[in-house]
């Protein structure tokens, strides 16, 4: 039995579920660089030092306001992350933005529609996203837009790391480990319901998710 009582037990927990959200996909030129937006201004950053590093020609950030950020800021988070980029020395005219989206599925097909409106048609994508979202925005890019080659980075670091430095600082660890387990159990449903494609998920990540949710780590859980 896991002693819950001990920060050292929970987080050992949760980090195999950060480890296997991550999918350590090796860098490659690539027509654009989609930032998935959210909470997290190291995303931002992230992406624009892609961007400034040459890994592709056009930076796009795409996100409105979700369950997470309307609750935080005013304006869309592509904007607000855009602003970020465009301070570190991103140009401008490099930059598109889609500010209507509030999920993954929709960041990539408002994104499709943005480029569609501007005769754009790139062939491959780094996107870009929170380390324990990584999977989840490969299986939904996937399934919405299959024909293109997405690779998929985040910022890069631990997990020990993450949790003190790099999340929005209006959430705790526990928020943040909270959202790790809601993003793992809709890896595991959502392809039943046409959003992702599917995903292996082995036994012993399963068994942090049911340990995790036991101990409380439920806020973020879709409900039937």
């Amino acid at each position: 039995m896991i002693n819950f009582d001990t920060i050292q037990a929970v987080q050992r927990l949760a980090e195999i579920i950060w480890n296997y959200h991550r999918l350590n996909h090796e860098l490659s030129k690539s027509d654009t660089i989609l930032v998935l937006c959210s909470h997290d201004e190291a995303v931002a950053k992230r992406g624009a030092e892609l961007f400034l590093d040459g890994w592709a020609p056009l930076l796009i950030f795409s996100g409105g306001l979700g369950a997470i950020t309307k609750q935080l800021w005013t304006e869309p988070e592509a904007e607000r992350f855009a602003r970020i980029a465009i301070q570190m020395g991103v140009p401008e005219n490099h930059i598109l933005i889609e500010r209507a989206s509030t999920n993954t599925g929709e960041n990539v097909k408002f994104t499709r529609k943005l480029l569609a409106s501007k005769a754009l048609d790139p062939q491959s994508f780094i996107v870009v996203q929170k380390p324990y979202m990584e999977r989840r925005s490969y299986a939904t890019f996937k399934k919405v837009w299959p024909e293109k080659r997405i690779i998929v980075t985040s910022p890069q670091v631990s997990f020990s790391e993450y949790l003190a430095a790099y999340s929005n600082r209006d959430l705790t660890s526990d928020d943040v480990i909270s959202i790790m387990v809601g993003d793992l159990q809709r890896i595991r449903e959502y392809p039943k319901l046409g959003y992702q494609i599917e995903q292996d998920i082995p036994d012993e990540v399963l068994r942090a998710f049911e340990d995790l949710v036991a101990a409380g780590f439920n806020r973020h859980l879709i409900r039937a």
